[in-house]
């Protein structure tokens, strides 16, 4: 028998449970934006998602997709803890009761914590449940010790992802995803699938833990405020902010109420910010973002999810990959030979991911390399000196080279061109940034409304318009808003 496969069965089954969970907590955020962005364009505000993307919130499809964020990251975290604190506890520890008890408040605090700005039960069920289920699991099928220690089969699992880890962490800084997705997942099909399905999908889970500062729009209106004219000269700014004034009596992420020269900012019918009248006025901005700050339950939430997302995935599809090869290998090695084969063979697999990223990187030196990477035969090559364009806010319109690349058929050289004409100077380049939003990626179509943003042309301002209410992906929509917020565009009731 496979003596580390109980290992990744029991993962599995902690990521099953928080699939569960996390469908659930999805799909209740879901039902939620639903009614806000219902409410939102009752108002006659424009809407963010649109309507072709509301209509998909209350169906299953979106939330079961959207939940495997959560899986991914905080499940996996979760679980590869778990079963470290079952198998440290039952092998190095012998089951002491004492660190038991240990092990159990440490994990009760785990949940009191990411309950420390408020209730929540969804919240609550990752922590309580996921832990649970891996630990007891993996205590029930972990096989008998054997008297003759087995220090080699467990160096072979731990060895060569301690060097991954090591070596990829030397790697690893702010581009590293970028890397990832340029030169693995964009470089093949099916890494264009998975890149594909991660933009269209992410933002449904990214709605659940959002605070309100980073949401695209807020609902809010002014309770009992007495003097119309504050009222007035109030909700300019609110809408300035995305902060969206709707009717009375609908459900809203910000109520203001005057109370004795006060501005008294409710969330959820909970008082969470007091401001004098000046203050607001004279700085808005801040002040929002305090409330903002104030009413975040989830911070704490986030950053696990993050470092489970950082840490958790990969040992867990390390895990995965070990105990796959280790179950096949074991049909033709003993089981000593087998375990070193197969944690070999996952320190190769590591190092030649790296590969790609490692010469995507080469330096290039001066202007005249550059000219010449820029038409390089590797593509890999010109996206690299693409993102020296960009670093160094060149005009690409300057380089040779630039004509060809805009029929280029690799979706991350389209990328970082279309990125890189946000600063040109050129007034012929416009009409090739329009092109683009015609582009068939997402990523591309997304930088092209950066670019289109970031050049403060307001010419482009019903392009925009038009490319929100007729696009089907999110996350374009997403950009596209952005752009018209950089363009000066604000939101204004059509009805």
């Amino acid at each position: 028998m496979n003596r580390f496969f109980y290992l990744a069965k029991a993962i599995l089954l902690g990521l099953f449970t928080t699939q569960i969970l996390a469908t659930l907590h999805v799909y209740l955020s879901n039902a939620d934006l639903h009614r806000t962005v219902t409410i939102i364009a009752e108002a006659g505000y424009l809407t963010i998602p649109n309507q072709q993307v509301v209509l998909t919130l209350k169906e299953f499809g979106p939330a079961f997709f959207g939940g495997w964020f959560f899986t991914l990251s905080l499940g996996a975290g979760l679980s590869v803890f778990s079963a470290a604190c079952a198998w440290g506890w039952d092998r190095i520890f012998g089951r002491s009761k004492a660190l038991l008890i240990l092990i159990g408040l440490l994990w009760l605090g785990a949940v009191v914590a990411v309950n420390s700005r408020g209730f929540c039960p969804m919240v609550s069920s990752y922590f309580l449940a996921t832990p649970l289920v891996v630990f007891v699991s993996a205590l029930m099928w972990m096989p008998k010790q054997s008297a003759k220690k087995g220090w080699l089969n467990r160096l072979a699992l731990v060895l060569p992802i301690a060097l991954l880890t090591i070596i990829w962490s030397a790697h690893a800084d702010r581009f590293l995803f970028l890397d990832l997705r340029d030169y693995l997942l964009l470089s093949n099909p099916v890494g264009k699938k998975v890149d594909d399905f991660y933009y269209r999908y992410t933002l449904y889970p990214a709605e659940v833990f959002k605070s309100l500062e980073q949401k695209t729009l807020k609902t809010c209106h002014l309770t009992i405020i007495k003097g119309t004219a504050i009222a007035r000269r109030m909700e300019p700014v609110l809408i300035n902010n995305d902060y969206l004034p709707v009717a009375q009596e609908a459900p809203v992420d910000l109520e203001i109420v005057e109370s004795q020269n006060l501005l008294i900012f409710k969330h959820q019918g909970k008082t969470v910010l007091q401001t004098p009248f000046k203050t607001f006025f004279s700085q808005p901005e801040d002040v929002l973002r305090q409330f903002s700050a104030a009413a975040d339950r989830h911070a704490l939430f986030r950053q696990a999810t993050i470092v489970c997302l950082l840490v958790g995935f990969p040992i867990t599809l390390y895990v995965m990959v070990f105990a796959l090869l280790n179950f096949v290998l074991r049909f033709f090695l003993d089981p000593t030979p087998s375990s070193v084969v197969s944690g070999a063979l996952c320190l190769l697999i590591g190092l030649a991911l790296l590969v790609p990223l490692r010469l995507a990187r080469m330096p290039i030196n001066d202007e005249m390399a550059l000219s010449e990477a820029l038409s390089s035969k590797s593509w890999q090559q010109r996206v690299a000196a693409l993102r020296r364009v960009v670093s160094e806010r060149l005009d690409m319109a300057d380089f040779p080279a630039y004509r060809r690349m805009l029929a280029s058929p690799h979706i991350p050289e389209r990328y970082w061109l279309v990125k890189a004409l946000a600063v040109s100077r050129h007034p012929e380049t416009y009409p090739d940034l329009l092109a683009f939003l015609d582009d068939p990626h997402a990523n591309v179509v997304s930088m092209a409304l950066y670019a289109l943003g970031q050049r403060g042309n307001r010419r482009a301002i019903p392009e925009i318009l038009k490319g929100i209410e007729t696009s089907d992906h999110w996350y374009n929509q997403w950009y596209a808003y952005r752009a018209l917020r950089r363009l000066g565009w604000r939101q204004n009731r059509s009805v």
